[in-house]
């Protein structure tokens, strides 16, 4: 993170299946946990908080082959209160077809409009993994810092 420090307390927790997990700032504690839905989550909020992380090439394989999982990943991301689809990639990335696939670009940027429409799951464009780990921190940081400790 920039000039902020992360609160006392700010623990990040990375699913077991994420092969290799973003790395925050040193003032993070990260903790290995099996999360029923996403990716990364913040400790006390696992039944409020859920990001899906994605590379490039993982989205555009949920809008072909696994497109009917990532469905219902989406399905369940929709009780949380907050969530979303954290992109390691730009939209700009999408629309040079920047990835090996036959998928339009057309059919990926629309998968993500969809879900954002249809299951309230915005999609945040990081433009890589570092990006991705400093946006994710800093939302989970300003969780905490609105007053909405996790009980302790």
């Amino acid at each position: 993170m920039s000039s902020k420090r992360a609160p006392t307390g700010l623990r990040i927790l990375v699913d077991t299946r994420e092969q290799t997990p973003w790395r925050f700032s040193e003032a993070v504690t990260v903790e290995r946990v099996t999360l029923p839905t996403g990716d990364y989550s913040l400790a006390g909020f696992t039944d409020r908080v859920a990001i899906e992380r994605k590379s490039l090439a993982d989205l555009v394989m949920c809008v072909g082959p696994e497109r009917e999982r990532f469905l219902d990943e989406m399905r369940r991301l929709r009780a949380y209160d907050v969530r979303a689809v954290v992109v390691e990639a730009s939209v700009d990335d999408v629309l040079a077809h920047a990835y090996r696939s036959n998928t339009a670009p057309q059919s990926v940027i629309g998968t993500t409009v969809a879900i954002w429409a249809d299951y309230g799951v915005p999609t945040v464009w990081a433009g890589d993994a570092r990006n991705a780990a400093n946006l994710v921190e800093r939302l989970f940081c300003r969780i905490l810092q609105k007053g909405q400790r996790p009980a302790a």
